[in-house]
């Protein structure tokens, strides 16, 4: 495949970008190409969805591989193995995060591509691609933070599929804190989540029923730029490179409003 001219020159950051927005584009190309797929269907959804899965991993790994063949790569879609523990340099990589809201035609699915540094334990660059809302965010964004709303309730998003089973007493509980409403919001994608907030939409994002560091990385590299509190449940650091890949839990908030919110997982004054 063809990836263009000055593959040997580009940034990490470049290369991530440029790889992110052609797999958004082909995801979206192999989605119309499907036409209209009856949300009943369960069969051709999953067709559907592990084609793009399939064809989006392909198109960045290949990418990744000409590129920075010294590296190593985890990918939801690639065979893991225990190789890429010693090694410094990791790509992290989620092809198609978000693939129920993928099939069922939403916007709220993303292509995550994020690079690793296992010896220092930075997240070197973190790229969100969200290629039905026209938007890519990166670890080198210019970041800007909306503040607090004063005119709408604080808003927590969550997975619309497995949402954490005591997040609205969670919310009650920050409601009382603070003085003010709070709701629940659902979002397909880890990016997509962290998108919201980004955008001035909602404050924070909680999530403790576990997944994968593809789902993560990437999502959080953008949200360490913007400056948004980042951590386990417990107050204890996210890291990457793990083996099995698996993360237990996240929370990601806006910082004016994290000590209130960590306060309020852990139940009342």
């Amino acid at each position: 495949m063809d990836y263009g001219s000055g593959v040997a020159t580009e940034t990490d950051l470049e290369l991530a970008v440029r790889l992110a927005q052609a797999a958004g584009q082909l995801l979206l190309q192999i989605r119309q190409d499907a036409g209209v797929v009856a949300p009943d269907d369960k069969a051709a959804l999953k067709a559907l969805r592990d084609k793009a899965d399939a064809a989006a991993h392909v198109l960045i790994t290949d990418g990744l591989a000409e590129a920075r063949p010294a590296d190593a790569v985890l990918s939801e879609e690639g065979k893991d193995n225990e190789e890429r523990l010693s090694a410094r340099r990791v790509w992290i990589v989620d092809p198609l995060d978000g693939t129920w809201e993928y099939g069922q035609g939403r916007s709220d699915f993303g292509v995550h591509i994020a690079l690793y540094d296992t010896e220092t334990g930075d997240m070197l660059t973190g790229v969100v691609d969200l290629p039905e809302q026209g938007l890519t965010r990166t670890s080198q964004d210019e970041p800007a933070l909306a503040s607090l709303p004063h005119d709408r309730p604080i808003r927590i998003v969550a997975s619309r599929t497995r949402p954490p089973q005591d997040l609205q007493q969670i919310a009650d509980r920050l409601a009382n804190r603070l003085g003010h409403e709070v709701e629940i919001v659902n979002v397909g994608s880890v990016g997509a989540k962290v998108n919201v907030i980004l955008q001035g939409d909602a404050e924070a994002y909680l999530h403790n029923t576990g997944f994968y560091e593809w789902d993560l990385a990437a999502p959080l590299g953008v949200a360490q730029q913007y400056g948004l509190a980042i951590s386990h449940w417990d107050q204890g650091d996210v890291v990457f490179n793990q083996m099995p890949p698996y993360v237990k839990d996240v929370f990601v908030s806006h910082p004016a409003l994290a000590g209130d919110l960590s306060a309020a997982l852990t139940g009342p004054e």
